[in-house]
């Protein structure tokens, strides 16, 4: 994708447009346990409420992101993600889901570019395709988790590539396919993502101990997570 000349020229001006930086996390079923999309913007540059870009809300979220930069050692960059976990909210999503290899998708625009709908007045210069071009990282492992923050540390999809040579991860939710090989069931009970009794329609793991002991009442539970391997607050 090419960078768009009209971010170009805010580049080049001498009191150029703010820059915006939103920030997209996608959860996938097969990987995390969910299908969702996760809209956040760090609620900088004097924009401290929700923002739309291209039809899309983000949420004003506290966030500090450093470690992006590309240097000549031949390493490839390993971000870190800091978001706030006010009253544990980033805590009770992880609580749910297994967030490694989840999506993160980083969109740089300017103030200017943003939708007409974020200003009393209208904006004529709203454009959704001025942006840079996309970066996509991959959320690699819990840094860090207290009641103020809790810390990601990305990588890119040639080091997730890496990563998943065979080998097992130490991973608090399990990692198996459900009714796959390694999970093997093959029952009549149903249960959705909240380990309640529901229809085969709806049936879906969450891959916590509790979900594979609902489906395993005798023991010999096929689980491929590790319990406990993260600390929780």
């Amino acid at each position: 994708m090419t960078t768009p000349q009209s971010i170009q020229e805010q580049l080049y001006k001498l009191e150029p447009s703010a820059i915006i930086e939103l920030f997209q996390l996608q959860l996938t079923a097969a990987i995390n346990g969910i299908d969702s999309t996760l809209y956040y913007h760090a609620g900088t540059n004097e924009l401290t409420a929700d923002i739309v870009f291209a039809g899309i809300t983000y949420a004003a979220t506290p966030i500090e992101i450093d470690g992006f930069e590309v240097t000549t050692k031949g390493t490839l960059p390993r971000p870190s993600m800091r978001v706030a976990n006010a009253n544990s909210a980033i805590s009770a999503l992880l609580l749910l889901y297994n967030p490694l290899q989840a999506k993160v998708t980083r969109i740089r625009t300017c103030k200017k570019f943003l939708d007409a709908v974020n200003f009393a007045g209208g904006n004529p210069t709203a454009d959704p395709t001025a942006k840079f071009e996309n970066e996509i990282w991959y959320i690699d492992r819990v840094a860090n988790e207290n009641p103020q923050l809790v810390e990601f540390e990305l990588t890119s999809k040639l080091d997730l590539t890496n990563l998943a040579l065979p080998r097992r991860q130490v991973l608090e939710h399990c990692p198996w396919k459900y009714r796959g090989a390694e999970c093997g069931y093959t029952g009549k009970k149903y249960f959705d993502l909240n380990d309640s009794a529901t229809t085969a329609a709806n049936d879906q793991c969450a891959k916590r101990y509790n979900s594979c002991a609902l489906r395993f009442p005798s023991g010999n539970l096929p689980f491929g997570g590790f319990p406990g391997a993260r600390l929780q607050i």
